[in-house]
């Protein structure tokens, strides 16, 4: 029988292979449905002191989302920077706001009044994705 770690990649063997559901506490799917991709999470000043029990239960990663998320960032940018599933940042995020230590907030709308999207946003947007 083969162990499901082989046929990776030897150059990655400096990373620990954690299981996302190790991170999580075994959960696979975020209690929260207001999390998309695009939600700017925040984290509270002082929320850290503020956690009581709930810091013995805080991963490493909880840490580093709260380090992030000095300034706002949507879920997709923590998500990236953890270099994790999505649905597992929403998880570890909905943690964060559940002990009070994060905030969550839907994207400004960057309509005008009369529906169309701002131009030189989409400009912006064009002239970005073409230097990737």
């Amino acid at each position: 029988m083969k162990h499901w770690t082989e046929g990776f990649d030897d150059d990655d063997a400096d990373e620990p292979l954690v299981r996302p559901y190790t991170i999580t506490g075994g959960r696979t799917a975020p209690e929260r449905d207001d999390l998309t991709l695009i939600t700017l999470v925040t984290s509270i000043s002082g929320g850290s002191s503020q956690i009581g029990r709930g810091l013995r239960r805080m991963q490493p990663e909880h840490r580093t989302i709260l380090t992030l998320c000095e300034r706002p960032l949507a879920v997709a940018e923590v998500a990236s920077a953890l270099n994790l599933p999505v649905s597992v940042t929403k998880i570890l995020i909905g943690d964060l706001i559940e002990n009070g230590q994060m905030r969550a907030r839907p994207p400004l709308a960057f309509a005008q009044a009369g529906g169309a999207p701002d131009v030189t946003i989409l400009e912006a947007v064009r002239d970005g994705l073409r230097k990737l």
